[in-house]
This record gives C-alpha cells, sequence and structure tokens, in this order.
C-alpha cells in the first residue's frame, strides 16, 4: 500500500492507493487442500510463471492479485497433483498397442482376444498382456497348445505382474528353449518332458529379448497417449520403475523439445549399461526430469508363486518360491550405489525376499540416515523385520490395490499367520512415519482413486469384503492423500518442489468434482477430475 500525502488550499489531506500485484492465473471459490505440515485448507489460489505465489481466501487473494485469467471454480476441490510413486509409465504406453487381457475370465477369452485382435495382425510378434490366472475357475497356468494350432508366428503373452508369461512353440523356438534350458531366477515349465510354454520371471527375458523393439514414432505416440490418460485421472508426477537409458535419453528429448509434459522421476533398470551410463553422467535433474535411482530385482511376484518366501507355500507344500539373484549381486549393488550417492530401490515380495534386502540395506546404511532406500511393494513381511525399516530409515513404497486385487488368494498362499504380515501398509507407516503410494500400472489401473479407496477402504468395487480387508492396516485419509502427493514427492527427494499447494512450489494441482476427505466409501470410485493442471498450465479439461 503506497501513502501519497498532497497540500492544497491549507489541507491535508491522505490518499490510499493500491498497487496490486501481478499473476497470471487467479482460481477462487473452492476448497484447496494445500496438504501442507498442518494440513490447511484454502479459498483461492495464485499463480505466476508456472509456480504457486500464495494461497488464502478468495476475497482477500482478489483484492491482492490483477491476474491474467480469474476464474471461479464455484465451490469444486482442488487437491495437489497426484504422484504416482511406482509405475511403469513406458510399459503401460507400449502396452496400448498390444492385446490388452486385463479382466479376462478363462483361458479361453484370452485366446479368444487375441485371436480378435490377429484381425489387424500385420506380421511380426503377436503381444498381449494382463491375464491371471486366479480369476479364473480353473486356476493353474494352462499349456500353450492352443497357441501353437491357431497362430503360425510367435505369440508371447504377459501375466499382469510381469512376472509369468506364456509362448507359443515358435516363440520358445526363436529363442533357443527347450526341456533342459536352466536359467537362474527364473523357471521354465515342462511337461512329460516338453516345456509347456508358461515362463516364470527370468526365463520371459529368453523370449522377451527376441521381440523387436517399437519404431521411435511408436513409442512418441504412445507416450503422448498414456500421458493424457495419465492426466485425465489427475496424475501429474510418475515414477517410472526400471527403465533403460537409451529410453531415458528418449523422454529426456520429447521434454526438452515440448513433445512430453509429464514430470517423471525415472529409476534405471540393473543393467551394466546403465551404471556405465549413471557413471558418466552422474544425477539427472531437470524441472521434469529426475534420475537419480536405480531399481533393482529382488525376487518375483505371489500370484505366479515366484515370490521368495521364508517357509513354503501354503498351496504347494516344498516350493518357496527364488531370489531373481544370488544376495551377492544385490551387496555389490549397494556397495556401488552408496559409493555414488544413488538412491536404490528394490522389488522385494516375499517375507525372505524383503529380509535379504532389509539385510544388506541395513550393513550399508548403519542406523537412521536420509538417502531414503526404497523397498517397492514391501509385500510381505515377517514380524521380526518390520522394525529394520525405521532402524535404517528404509521407506516401504507400497501400492493399495495390489491388497485389493489379492486379497481373493493371498491366505491361500501365506496361509492365516502368515498372511498377518502382507499388505500391512498402516504398520509399514509407522516405521517411519510416512510412507509413499503408487499404482503399478499397467499392472493395476492407472486411477489414484482406486489407489485411495483400496487404502482406505479395503474392499473390492463391489464392496467386498463387507468390513474391509484386514482393517487393522487401512489408512486414514490425510494419510492416503499424503501418500499420493506429498510423502510419494519426499520418496523421489522433491518434497521441497512438488506434493503440496504452498508458495514456491510447482503449480501442479487437479481440480474434482467431489471432496476425497468428505464423500461417502461408496463414492470415492465415482470422483471425476474437471480439470488438470501442470506447472500452471491447464493440459486435460473434462467433456462437459
Amino acid at each position: 500500500m503506497k501513502k501519497i500525502f498532497i497540500v492544497a488550499s491549507g489541507a491535508m489531506f491522505l490518499f490510499a492507493c493500491s498497487q496490486k500485484k501481478k499473476a497470471d492465473l487467479l482460481i477462487y471459490n473452492a476448497k484447496i487442500y494445500t496438504v501442507d505440515a498442518s494440513f490447511s485448507t484454502a479459498s483461492a489460489i495464485a499463480i505466476r510463471d508456472g509456480k504457486i505465489i500464495e494461497t488464502g481466501i478468495s476475497e482477500e487473494l482478489l483484492q491482492k492479485y490483477e491476474a491474467k485469467e480469474s476464474v471461479n471454480e464455484e465451490g469444486k476441490f482442488i487437491y495437489p497433483g497426484f504422484i504416482d510413486a511406482h509405475a511403469h509409465f513406458a510399459g503401460y504406453a507400449n502396452s496400448l498397442f498390444t492385446v490388452d487381457l486385463v479382466g479376462t475370465a478363462s483361458w479361453e477369452e484370452v485366446v479368444s482376444r487375441v485371436h480378435n485382435f490377429a484381425t489387424a495382425y500385420k506380421g511380426g510378434w503377436m503381444l498381449g498382456r494382463g491375464w491371471d490366472q486366479n480369476d479364473w475357475a480353473v486356476k493353474e497356468f494352462p499349456d500353450n497348445s492352443i497357441l501353437n494350432d491357431m497362430f503360425p508366428y510367435p505369440v508371447l503373452l504377459t501375466r499382469i505382474d510381469g512376472h509369468a508369461a506364456i509362448a507359443n512353440d515358435i516363440a520358445l523356438k526363436e529363442a533357443g528353449i527347450t526341456a533342459s534350458t536352466i536359467v537362474e531366477g527364473g523357471e521354465i515349465m515342462v511337461n512329460n518332458g516338453k516345456p509347456t510354454g508358461v515362463l516364470i520371471d527370468n526365463a520371459i527375458d529368453l523370449v522377451s529379448s527376441k521381440v523387436p523393439g517399437s519404431s521411435k514414432e511408436q513409442f512418441k505416440e504412445g507416450l503422448k497417449k498414456a500421458e493424457q490418460n495419465c492426466f485425465a485421472v489427475g496424475l501429474t508426477t510418475i515414477d517410472d520403475c526400471g527403465l533403460g537409458f537409451e529410453t531415458v535419453e528418449g523422454i529426456k528429448a520429447m521434454q526438452a523439445a515440448g513433445e512430453l509434459k509429464m514430470r517423471m522421476y525415472i529409476m534405471l533398470s540393473d543393467e551394466r549399461s546403465n551404471y556405465a551410463y549413471a557413471e558418466k553422467n552422474g544425477k539427472i535433474k531437470t524441472d521434469r526430469l529426475n534420475v537419480r535411482s536405480f531399481k533393482v530385482y529382488g525376487d518375483g511376484a505371489l500370484g505366479s508363486r515366484g515370490a521368495c518366501l521364508l517357509q513354503p507355500y501354503s498351496d504347494k507344500p516344498g516350493y518357496s518360491g527364488f531370489l531373481l539373484s544370488r544376495p551377492e549381486h544385490f551387496d555389490s549393488v549397494a556397495n556401488w550405489l552408496s559409493q555414488k550417492g544413488f538412491q536404490m530401490c528394490t522389488h522385494a515380495i516375499g517375507d525372505s525376499g524383503n529380509r535379504t534386502i532389509l539385510n544388506i540395506y541395513a550393513k550399508y546404511l548403519k542406523g537412521k540416515n536420509d538417502l531414503r532406500w526404497r523397498i517397492e511393494h514391501s509385500q510381505v513381511v515377517n514380524q521380526n523385520d518390520f522394525n529394520l525399516f525405521g532402524a535404517n530409515s528404509i521407506i516401504p513404497s507400497v501400492q493399495p490395490t495390489h491388497a485389493t486385487s489379492d486379497m481373493y488368494w493371498a491366505g491361500d498362499r501365506l496361509g492365516s499367520e502368515r498372511v498377518k504380515g502382507a499388505y500391512a501398509f498402516k504398520r509399514l507407516l509407522e516405521q517411519n512415519g510416512w510412507i509413499p503410494l503408487g499404482t503399478d500400472f499397467p499392472v493395476e489401473d492407472i486411477s489414484p482413486f482406486k489407489t485411495f479407496y483400496a487404502a482406505v477402504v479395503r474392499k473390492d468395487a463391489k464392496g467386498w469384503p463387507e468390513g474391509g480387508y484386514q482393517m487393522v492396516n487401512a489408512l486414514t485419509r490425510e494419510e492416503a492423500l499424503r501418500g499420493m502427493t506429498i510423502w510419494a514427492a519426499r520418496s523421489n527427494f522433491e518434497e521441497n518442489e512438488k506434493g503440496s499447494l504452498e508458495a514456491g512450489k510447482f503449480a501442479d494441482f487437479v481440480i474434482l468434482d467431489k471432496d476425497l476427505m468428505k464423500v461417502n466409501d461408496k463414492e470415492l470410485l465415482q470422483v471425476n477430475v474437471v480439470k488438470t493442471f501442470l506447472n500452471g498450465e491447464k493440459v486435460y479439461e473434462r467433456n462437459k
């Protein structure tokens, strides 16, 4: 406020002349959850140069700022842009050009979908993903006999979690696989001296390595389509867990050219060429790209019985799964990353897999620290091992929809006592006081609302089970929202630039038609994104 004194005709008059501050965008008459330390709310937000300059009361900010654009949101609900702390963005982009096998109720339906997709077949490999034998009446793995009869070209159909696949004989021949082939950290299923076509974990790589890569044009097209799908559900940052350096370079080039706007936190995969790349380039950080971590693979998945357990599977006596590499390998990776200052993020599902990685982490972290090494999934933890997370500041990165997808059969795999240490989000949260949440898409759906629902309500879309699944480990709504925003940002070392709607942070936010904090449980899956903003730019608006 400037005060100007004017003397005229022997009298002094005081005039107050206000100088309004400039803003690019002012949104008002909304309910804004800032997700700051006190979980405060506001009704208006002012933005300039892609960043938040202030949140506050509508009347005050309208008086204070002169904006190029002012928008009355008429009571809608604003949250920080959602951050998916564990996903496979590039994999999802590629999956948009393959057969969608999600939700198939039988092996016959899988084959039918492949056959229908084949009408547009243009040669080369036929690829699909998304089947889950646990959803079928017959819950055993199929064999490839019908694929051999129907398709005279190589076929590879990957299970929904990516840890099992089935290939026809032509594809197996391309990979040189026979009944005597042995692979460390994987399994080639054989029946009557002949491969059935079912491949577990590292065995899949023998076949997938023979699949030609997509063209640069198709890759770009897929990423752009994936980005729009993510913006439509309010996602503004994606953690892509395990990419090669060539893909990183392609994404970086698209971002630099303005062809890809999504913010990406990328973990390099555990491959020799990626370590050389990291050695040469160090950590990479721009406003839209952050590369400072490695994704390591401890064991397989529970659904395909590739998760490594301390005791045999309850539904497969004498079999305990396996690690994907020897413990010595994990130790050498941890040693290198600790020396170079990179974050280690390791996939671990079974209680043996988690114990192995927790103990190796502890060897290098040596107690409380701020290195934020993560265990991706932390799915089944022995009761004696939970304390290792807190004692060494190890971050459990979890995906709530895994609990509601697996709850129908997890007890069969683990037994009634061991399953109590599975999907234990609340107990894991208590170890460090915070926990990042993700989806693991395309293993699960990309929707963060399903993440929120699964974390808080712990039921399926039909409301089963009536009392919720192992509700002692449900999260509160505030905890779930923090897990999808500020805690996810913190797991990426980005809490000072995103994850909450505070002055100085990126103007990444989402406008919803319902209040996640107040709407009843049954309506959570009906919440819709009205608009998504990234860097103050509207990147999505729902058709009215």
